[in-house]
């Protein structure tokens, strides 16, 4: 049974851990190309499809960036930069710290022409295909991704609460049997003894040790304290753990560690 919710773990584990995987690389790909200067960063999520001339054989909207300290310039300038701009169809889309972005429309056959007579005045224009689709299809698997995530993560948390129980119920029936061969390898037949489970603050331990001493410091035959170098005592979990004249097995429940980061 244990093998079994070990291997569907991993299994569970693995989906989950694929899942958020590429969640998160597609949160990455959009941070890094929908961050930045305007000069630079993917312009998906800032301009709309009424910023543009759509669907036209002879007009186009350019994006161009202007540094902030010459928007007067570009107001002045657009219009006659060439021949063939469309009058007053410029637009302030945004702003960030360096650079303004403007829209502007002008017939396809003069595009190369203002480019050229962009760059002569320190204007950028930016290479961009306005795709609703693409950008639409992008967002809508992150939050594909997004919903898979939350579902597996619950799956994967309410599965957990179920088997945990098993597993642990497992393990102490292990430390039960650890426990009752130790105590009849070393103290030997017929069964005399009682096992019990003690939780002490971490500031009575020593004191709790000092009291079972005292109790069952007797059974101590070997008196293991007269010797400097390591004795075999009877039993066979022994040499794997401090020695008291007691059976004595740790449960360690700190299953998390709260200190980890």
């Amino acid at each position: 049974a244990t093998t079994h919710i070990e291997n569907e773990l991993k299994l569970r584990s693995q989906s989950y851990n694929n899942v958020k995987q590429n969640l998160e690389t597609f949160e990455k790909k959009q941070t890094f190309y929908f961050s930045g200067s305007l000069l630079t960063r993917n312009l998906n999520d800032i301009v709309k499809k009424e910023h543009f001339v759509l669907g036209s054989e002879y007009l186009k909207t350019l994006l161009v960036c202007v540094p902030k300290t010459f928007i007067n310039d570009w107001y002045a300038k657009y219009e006659t930069l060439c021949a063939m701009i469309v009058p007053r169809t410029t637009e302030l889309i945004i702003q960030d710290q360096d650079y303004a972005l403007f829209t502007v429309t002008l017939f396809q056959k003069t595009e190369d022409t203002f480019r050229h007579k962009c760059r002569e005045n320190k204007f950028t224009v930016r290479d961009f295909t306005f795709d609703e689709q693409a950008f639409t299809t992008e967002r809508d698997k992150i939050r594909e991704l997004e919903t898979e995530r939350q579902k597996l993560y619950a799956n994967l948390v309410r599965w957990l609460k179920i088997n945990f129980g098993e597993i642990f119920s497992a393990s102490i029936h292990i430390k039960a049997l650890r426990v009752f061969v130790e105590s009849v390898l070393r103290y030997g037949l017929p069964v005399n003894f009682v096992a019990i489970i003690i939780h002490p603050t971490r500031k009575s331990t020593k004191r709790l040790r000092d009291v079972f001493d005292q109790l069952f410091g007797y059974l101590d035959q070997s008196d293991k304290s007269k010797y400097d170098e390591p004795i075999d005592i009877p039993g066979v979990f022994s040499s794997q753990q401090e020695y008291y004249p007691y059976v004595y097995f740790k449960l360690d429940l700190d299953y998390i560690d709260m200190n980890k980061k």
